[in-house]
């Protein structure tokens, strides 16, 4: 008889120590397959110590292959389920596609951003969720800090150093508690011309900071954060953000340059597409963790609207807390159902809530007990090394050696600012130019979104329903070097910069110039068709095998033989068609571009939630009879060149022409 096959999707919280409990019952008598985008478990909770330089970021992530024996870890996103025949299709990192049949499914896929109607948020805002934000963060607070030192203009200088953030929840607190001590620190050392210091906001539409905690505790961080000097208004949000600032609701106006996002988040849309019963985007189970009808299928985490049995009629709250006793609970059950042992209902305590506000400073109620102060300082951190399941001595050694030694306040520029745009579906991977993004437009199998396994997070709720406008799609043209495609629609390149998409080569506008049966585009470089596309001149002194001089990439003249036209999709990018785009949580429609700002990536079958078979995506730019093909995102001008994956461009040299022989 055949091993049973377990999948489990997603290695958040839930997902995790689903595995890790599976893996310590099943004892090597399951296949436990586990898919999830990246090859670790991230730490949410100390995020924010890596966006101010107190860790280091491989001390917030815990190795899965490392830690979780006779587990197989398979790198993708899931972006199909056929629960009839039991099987998930997913996308790998690169583009490649696959499935895995299973005879028990558990989706612990985690959540995703919340987005509100606000105009300008998708284009201006940065989140905060994976890694490649935080130290996108730390980069872009550190640049801004340094150009405002050197700045002269007192205008210019404050608005630099004024950092805004959305959302007084666990996330939004614990950014503004340690972003202030992380710029109070850098100016103390480099003082600014003008005299100016830091400024710090945080708003909320909450009558308080952290609603969810307790008030003592809740009163406790408001004036941590005001000592700090940070600028804590209720009550007021963001109406509308621009490349130069915000107005906030009560009509105020703010020059600033940073724009830090954690209103909330919403289950992931994965499970939506299996016509399912649900409950306010969660699928519900029962108290077994099990979907009702479905024996084999079985959910935990924030996909899942698990009943309180402590409190009739209620559904425990997306916390990790929940999450973490959600995935051994899961764990037991699936064994059960396979024959062993006996199912467990899922009862859970509130064990308390804990904030790290940065230095000596927390606010903590361990078992109802209300801390303030060092002593709660102690607890949080000690309870923070007690949950992690790894890297417990490395992150004491980097709080040690904070404690001791200066922050090191430098920008590594490893992560821009077109590679962590806020309507990513996967904040946990930093987008790459000129590769297609995989999967779905919402990605499954992300890390729980929660600020501590044992504190209920108030970032689960928005900062309020803003009534009114869209999101602004204006993406703003040649940014300079210092802030890269700032006001860029989900990070793409602005339409006049090299290799990027002309704002009118999408759906539902007239087509753009250089298609064919219209005109030349005028903007782009050379501001003339290729000598070797069909209607034009034969390129001079080309043997039909070199490239056109004004093909974006150095790609093939488009007339050369056996060339055959790739299938596209409206950003240029191959992609499998057939099945419907996820939308974006919005008041409005937005312009499309490309599934969710993700170029070249499979939209999720929805409905029924049988995923069919698609066509792979070409490893490579095909070649064509028409038109240049788009290459898809790439860095705004001026930037580094690209890795070995991607086609480098035409080579320049000092006499204007293009090198021969470049591909």
């Amino acid at each position: 008889m055949s091993r049973p096959r377990i999948v489990i999707v997603g290695a958040g919280f839930a997902g995790y120590r689903t595995a890790r409990t599976l893996s310590r019952l099943t004892r090597h008598q399951a296949d436990i397959t586990l898919l999830n985008p990246t090859d670790y478990f991230l730490y949410l909770p100390l995020l924010p110590q890596v966006a101010a330089g107190i860790l280091e970021p491989r001390r917030v992530s815990v190795s899965l292959s490392g830690t979780l024996p006779h587990v197989r870890l398979v790198l993708g996103e899931a972006d199909g389920i056929d629960l009839d025949g039991r099987t998930v299709h997913y996308t790998g990192p690169e583009g490649e596609e696959g499935t895995l049949p299973y005879d028990r499914l558990v989706l612990a896929a985690g959540s995703v951003n919340k987005l509100l109607p606000i105009p300008g948020v998708a284009e201006h805002a940065h989140g905060f969720r994976g890694l490649p934000e935080a130290l996108y963060l730390r980069d872009h607070v550190t640049r801004q800090v340094e150009l405002a030192a050197a700045a002269d203009d007192r205008a210019e200088c404050a608005a630099r150093c004024t950092f805004v953030v959305v959302g007084a929840g666990y996330t939004g607190t614990e950014v503004a508690a340690h972003g202030a001590m992380y710029t109070d620190a850098q100016v103390r050392k480099h003082p600014m011309r003008t005299g100016m210091r830091p400024r710090w906001m945080l708003l909320d539409v909450a009558p308080r900071v952290m609603p969810e905690m307790d008030e003592r505790l809740s009163r406790t961080a408001e004036r941590v954060l005001r000592q700090r000097g940070v600028d804590v208004r209720m009550g007021t949000s963001v109406k509308e953000a621009t490349h130069d600032g915000v107005v906030l609701t009560d009509g105020t106006s703010v020059d600033t340059r940073t724009l830090v996002w954690c209103v909330g988040v919403r289950p992931d849309p994965l499970v939506e597409s299996l016509g399912l019963p649900m409950e306010r985007g969660r699928l519900l189970v029962d108290p077994h963790l099990q979907v009702p009808g479905r024996p084999e299928l079985f959910a935990c985490g924030d996909v899942a609207a698990v009943p309180d049995l402590n409190q009739p009629g209620q559904y425990t709250p997306m916390t990790a807390q929940h999450a973490w006793r959600h995935g051994k609970v899961c764990a037991h059950n699936v064994v059960a159902s396979l024959g062993r042992g006996q199912r467990r209902a899922y009862r859970h305590r509130d064990l308390g809530f804990v904030v790290d506000l940065g230095g000596a400073k927390a606010a903590a109620n361990p078992l109802g007990v209300p801390m303030s102060g060092p002593a709660a300082g102690a607890v949080t951190r000690g309870y923070h090394l007690a949950a992690m399941p790894g890297n417990r001595v490395r992150v004491a050694a980097d709080w040690l050696l904070d404690a001791v030694l200066p922050r090191q306040a430098v920008q590594l520029g490893l992560v821009r600012s077109w590679s962590v745009p806020l309507e990513s579906s996967s904040p946990e991977v930093a987008r790459v130019p000129g590769r297609p993004e995989a999967g779905r437009p919402e990605g499954a199998g992300r890390p729980a979104t929660p600020t501590t396994p044992d504190r209920q997070r108030s970032d689960t709720e928005p900062a309020g329903e803003q009534a009114g406008g869209t999101t602004n799609d204006a993406a703003a043209k040649n940014q300079p070097d210092s802030e890269p495609a700032r006001s860029r629609p989900g990070g793409e390149p602005a339409g006049n910069q090299p290799g990027g998409e002309p704002a009118k080569a999408r759906p539902g506008i007239e087509p753009a110039k250089a298609q064919p049966g219209g005109e030349p585009a005028k903007n782009q470089p050379g501001s003339e068709p290729a000598k070797a596309q069909p209607g034009g001149e034969p390129a001079n002194n080309q043997p039909g095998g070199e490239p056109a001089k004004n093909q974006p990439g150095g790609e093939p003249a488009k007339n050369q033989p056996h060339g055959e036209r790739a299938n596209k999709g409206p950003s240029g990018s191959p992609r499998a068609s057939g099945k419907p785009r996820r939308a974006v949580e919005a008041a409005g429609p937005r312009p499309a571009r490309g599934g969710s700002g993700r170029p070249g990536k499979a939209p999720r079958a929805a409905g029924t939630g049988s995923a069919g078979k698609r066509p792979a995506a070409p490893s490579g730019p095909s070649r064509s009879a028409g038109p240049p093909t788009d290459p898809g995102p790439e860095p705004p001008a001026n930037q580094p060149p690209p890795g070995p994956d991607i086609a480098p461009g035409p080579v320049k040299r000092t006499d204007g022409r293009a090198a021969e022989g470049d591909s």
